[in-house]
């Protein structure tokens, strides 16, 4: 599983303006929910319980927040570069200004996982991050994610 199939040129914020964890769940629901097709209510209430059992900070100014809804078709994402950091209640306090949102069907269990685990993997990557950072135009941000030396379009091919 790759990021080229997790996330489209249209899921990607440049700069994304949000004053506090909750009106940023808010913002991504409501992009998520032009992606999706599935009500923004629903994605918010998602994204909200899942943030009640642990925060999905992951430190060093990067969150993953994620659910899963019944009625989604496949896995998907959005990413989002804030405009300003944000306090997420991140593991290590530290502010959170890369936000990658992954919405997955109810049954998509180890599939859910696997595209946690890809983001994740990629999001550690401190060069990645401040390339990440350093863009402002969301074509930029697409090819950053996406790019093949991230594990992108064509990580499964031998180098």
């Amino acid at each position: 599983m790759e990021i080229v199939d997790l996330l489209a040129p249209e899921a990607v914020i440049a700069a994304l303006k949000a004053q506090s964890k909750k009106q940023l769940l808010q913002e991504l629901a409501q992009h998520a929910a032009r992606i999706t097709q599935i009500p923004e209510r629903r994605i918010f209430e998602t994204l909200n319980e899942r943030e009640r059992l642990g925060s999905t900070g992951m430190g060093q100014g990067i969150a993953i927040p994620h659910g899963r809804l019944a009625g989604l078709g496949r896995i998907c994402g959005l990413f989002a570069r804030l405009e300003t950091p944000i306090a997420y209640d991140a593991v290590d306090d530290q502010p959170v200004d890369l936000v990658f949102l992954l919405l997955a069907p109810e049954g998509a269990g180890a599939d859910h996982l696997k595209a946690l685990a890809r983001v994740s993997r990629l999001l550690r990557n401190q060069a990645t991050c401040e390339k990440l950072r350093a863009a402002t135009r969301p074509e930029v941000l697409y090819a950053l994610l996406t790019e093949p030396t991230n594990g992108g379009a064509h990580s499964s091919q031998a180098a």
